[in-house]
């Protein structure tokens, strides 16, 4: 399938999109958060492993689409750096959860004082969807999924919010596992061949395709084309307006 065939989106029972770079703009947020939270941390750090800066390559290479800890554990394993896992609520702590929990209280200040607006192609395929009577949810490794959803006046178009809270309460592997996109197809009343996954992370895409979703669309933020589609994407777009009939 490529980017100019239309989906017939009728013929599947459920549409399972992520949030951040799918349907907002908030990747972006989240990027910059995590530049600024990791070249500080590693500015600061003294000891073993590769200590140059932090640049948007890591971000889509190791912390892109992951829940947030997976993605601190991640880039350090990368750059050969061990911290202690440390215990949630305490970004001041220089362990794996702090730093993790530090880059989420950036997040949320950027959110709460500039907001943000979802992408009007992703509206679009909303607005189309509901008209069909698709059910639709949203799985995002995000804790801040719902605030985000509410800020963005997106709240309450969706069946389900699958975001990290809900994964950690039920104990499901992040992406790109599938299983939080499985457990959101079920509430969705459908199965993983009758589901769409739509994803712009590698991590995302590679979910969908490890659940043998019927249809997995990559979203070209900044990943590229290529690495969604060797990751597993069945088609390719550069916004969700160019699958909107």
């Amino acid at each position: 399938m490529t980017a100019s065939t239309p989906v017939t989106w009728g013929g599947y029972s459920a549409v399972l999109l992520d949030l951040d770079g799918v349907l907002t703009p908030t990747a972006e947020v989240h990027m910059r958060a995590w530049s600024a939270m990791f070249n500080e941390f590693l500015a600061d750090h003294d000891g073993p492993g590769d200590t140059s800066p932090y640049t948007d390559v890591d971000y889509f290479a190791h912390v892109d689409g992951k829940p947030r800890y997976d993605g601190v554990r991640d880039f350090l394993a990368s750059r050969g750096i061990e911290l202690p896992e440390g215990e949630p609520g305490r970004p001041f702590d220089r362990t794996v959860m702090g730093l993790g929990d530090r880059k989420n209280d950036a997040f949320n200040e950027v959110l709460q004082r500039d907001g943000v607006a979802p992408y009007a192609g992703s509206v679009a395929l909303l607005d189309h969807l509901a008209e069909l009577d698709v059910p639709m949810a949203v799985v995002s490794s995000s804790a801040n999924a719902p605030a985000v959803l509410e800020a963005a006046g997106l709240a309450g178009r969706f069946v389900t919010v699958v975001d990290g809270r809900v994964a950690a309460a039920r104990s499901l592997p992040g992406k790109p596992a599938p299983d939080t996109f499985l457990h959101a197809a079920e509430v969705c009343g459908a199965s993983a061949a009758t589901s769409v996954v739509v994803e712009d992370a590698v991590s995302g895409v590679r979910a969908g395709a490890a659940g043998d979703f019927g249809l997995v669309v990559g979203v070209d933020r900044g990943a590229g084309h290529d690495e969604l589609t060797a990751a597993g994407a069945h088609v390719v777009v550069a916004d969700l307006a160019e699958l909107v009939p």
